[in-house]
């Protein structure tokens, strides 16, 4: 029997490690679309502001692609060039040469976020749920566009739609946890704002599902179905810790070091989004809690 392929975009990043080592220990054939040195013959080079030849794309039977500039910092405008470049322009060129390469994979999985809905205050979000508006909604938008030019009846389109990804390895939980451990964690602003959130092994456990059922695509939520507000995260991190959570940080201070529209977009504003898609679909949920989700990240 003939080992399944699968190409992945990003994939030193923390998704993309995680996904690689999931579908590797279950005898998947890993490509990488990899810039710089190649250090696999399994390796593809690519440059995402530039076309790729189709034939580097044959015979893969699933497409993950993962790779973004990170969208954390101050947005000059250079940063906000960057990401929409690495996304949007990128999507573009490997969606134009999936539509043209021979042997077409049978899904075409593309990373995008929950930050498509801009900031919404208390309403629950569900895929058909229209977008927002904001920069990081217009890059979303743009993002999720760019990869209708791998429309193929032969391809199946999967647009995932990331929230909070929570891990021991990087991503927000890392950037929290030093402040948490010396007690001086706290709110970010009023706290109201919600948090979506998804355990690393449910979002690897998620796409995996996705892969493998074909009623899926289009956009698809990819977060835990018990959302928390930020106010709650901090008490459950902070209780799961054993540390008091007395701090806040003003939003204010959050505008002066990184910026009005940054601060807002990234730390300030929330979604309140709902898997239904997933749900749906029959896809169960290892981490439904987020105290059970963070007792299982700390205790590594």
């Amino acid at each position: 029997m003939n080992k399944r392929k699968v190409l992945i975009s990003g994939a030193s990043g923390l998704i993309g490690t995680a996904v690689e080592s999931s579908l590797a220990a279950d005898c998947w054939e890993i490509g990488r679309l990899v810039r710089g040195k190649v250090t696999r013959t399994s390796d593809v080079p690519w440059n995402p502001t530039e076309s790729i030849a189709p034939e580097k794309l044959s015979g893969f039977d699933a497409v993950l692609h993962l790779a973004g500039e990170g969208v954390f910092g101050v947005w000059t405008r250079e940063k906000k060039q960057r990401i929409y470049e690495s996304r949007i322009i990128g999507t573009r060129n490997l969606a134009e040469a999936l539509a043209r390469t021979e042997l077409k994979p049978r899904v075409f999985i593309s990373a995008s976020a929950i930050g498509y809905y801009g900031n919404r205050g208390d309403e629950v979000l569900r895929e058909e749920s229209p977008a927002g508006s904001g920069f990081l909604a217009e890059v979303c938008r743009e993002w999720e566009a760019a990869t209708a030019l791998a429309l193929d009846p032969v391809i199946r389109i999967v647009n995932i739609r990331t929230g909070h990804v929570l891990s021991s390895a990087g991503g927000m939980l890392k950037k929290m946890l030093p402040p948490f451990r010396l007690g001086l964690g706290g709110r970010i602003g009023d706290g109201r704002q919600w948090q979506s959130w998804i355990h690393i092994g449910d979002l690897v456990g998620a796409l995996r599902h996705v892969i493998e059922h074909n009623s899926l695509r289009g956009p698809v939520n990819m977060v835990g179905p018990n959302p928390v507000t930020n106010e709650e995260f901090t008490r459950v991190l902070a209780s799961v810790l054993s540390h008091p959570a007395f701090f806040a940080v003003p939003g204010l201070a959050l505008k002066v070091a990184l910026g009005r529209e940054a601060a807002i977009e990234m730390l300030l504003s929330g979604q309140r989004v709902e898997p239904v898609k997933l749900k749906a679909s029959g896809y169960h949920f290892q981490f439904p809690d987020l105290q059970a989700a963070l007792r299982d990240l700390l205790r590594r």
